[in-house]
């Protein structure tokens, strides 16, 4: 496998990122069985494993750490992340100091390690002083808690003013970012790539395969995922992404037919199509997949082996067209300002 560089923090990682947010009460409530699956993806070859704290309410970091306590943990690049809710407790998330310190002990204790190589913080937390959050960050790091911090499904704007304070400050500054992007989901392309690569930020993108979008398993006479979804444990963020009753969603059901087809002429899967295609973009220096059994991992490893011809790239932009974001919902995150009207009012207007 050819391994990339993490941005500039001078680490390698595997093109494949496992992710682990279907271990556990989310997805795979089977610990060993998940251990399998973990180990399957080190023996071929990815050297890269992202959770957070927020899955499974922990129990996918404490999946990860037995996991991990049999290999070399030298060879493994470990990320979590911080900041979404974890209980009632409204200190017990955000981007403050005060949590920012707490969660990553409590981290390190679920996982089973001394350090982690990747920090992240999970969403944008308007409410906290980025400089506050960059701050507990950094003496993280000068404490050898941890090896480098990143951000996750921030706004390109964002990321430029946390990159701005870290000058500023002195701070260390996020060393990657973790968007959302696919071939349903290119909204990143005119933004936020660019600014990843005009700082030097690695970008781990996301859901390439939008959810389950682009995994096969939707067309005409497959599985309504709406329904599938009712067997499952509730997801936080799943609202209408899924549910085909929705314009958009059959929208999409008409684009992956064609790509469906346009893999078949290429002769691959459209597993595979859907992970090359990202990994295409010079920005990404790796891509999550979260499997949640063993057969959903392995039509993925191949996809680091595969280069897509232009012609191939050429039409994918045809059916979607570049920056675009099928979907709105799947963006991952959207302003407070937009979302609570409360914060379009006047102060008279909110008496």
């Amino acid at each position: 496998m050819e391994y990339r560089s993490l941005g500039r923090t001078g680490i390698k990682v595997s093109p494949l990122c496992l992710g682990a947010m279907m271990f556990g009460a989310w997805g795979n409530p089977d610990h060993a069985d998940a251990a399998a699956i973990i180990h399957r993806a080190l023996d071929a070859g990815i050297n890269f494993i992202d959770t957070a704290d927020v899955y499974s309410a922990g129990e996918s970091e404490i999946i990860v750490g037995k996991a991990l306590a049999s290999v070399d943990r030298s060879r493994v690049v470990l990320a979590t992340k911080v900041s979404s809710p974890m209980g009632d407790d409204l200190n017990a998330r955000g981007g403050s100091r005060r949590w920012i310190m707490a969660a990553c002990e409590h981290s390190l204790r679920r996982l089973g390690t001394d350090h982690l190589d990747l920090y992240q913080i999970h969403r944008p937390d308007e409410t906290v002083d980025v400089d506050e959050t960059l701050g507990a960050l950094t003496d993280l790091v000068r404490a050898g808690k941890i090896r480098s911090f990143g951000s996750s499904t921030f706004p390109a704007e964002q990321i430029v003013a946390a990159q701005w304070v870290a000058r500023q400050r002195g701070r260390e500054r996020f060393r990657t970012e973790q968007p959302p992007y696919s071939i349903l989901v290119r909204g990143i392309e005119g933004h936020v790539l660019p600014v990843a690569e005009e700082y030097g930020i690695g970008v781990v993108s996301w859901s390439p395969l939008a959810g389950g979008w682009l995994s096969g398993r939707f067309g005409v006479g497959k599985e309504n995922t709406s329904e599938r979804d009712k067997r499952l444990p509730a997801r936080p963020g799943a609202g209408g992404r899924f549910d085909l009753t929705v314009p958009v969603n059959q929208r999409k059901l008409e684009i992956v037919t064609e790509l469906a087809a346009l893999a078949a002429e290429a002769g691959l899967t459209l597993v595979e199509l859907a992970l090359a295609f990202v990994l295409e973009h010079p920005a990404v220096s790796a891509t999550i997949i979260g499997p949640r059994t063993m057969d959903q991992l392995e039509p993925q490893l191949s996809a680091p082996e595969i280069r897509l011809d232009p012609a191939v790239l050429d039409r994918i932009d045809k059916i979607v067209a570049p920056g675009t974001d099928v979907n709105p919902e799947d963006a991952g995150w959207q302003p407070p300002a937009l979302l609570n009207p409360a914060h379009r009012r006047s102060a008279l207007g909110r008496r």
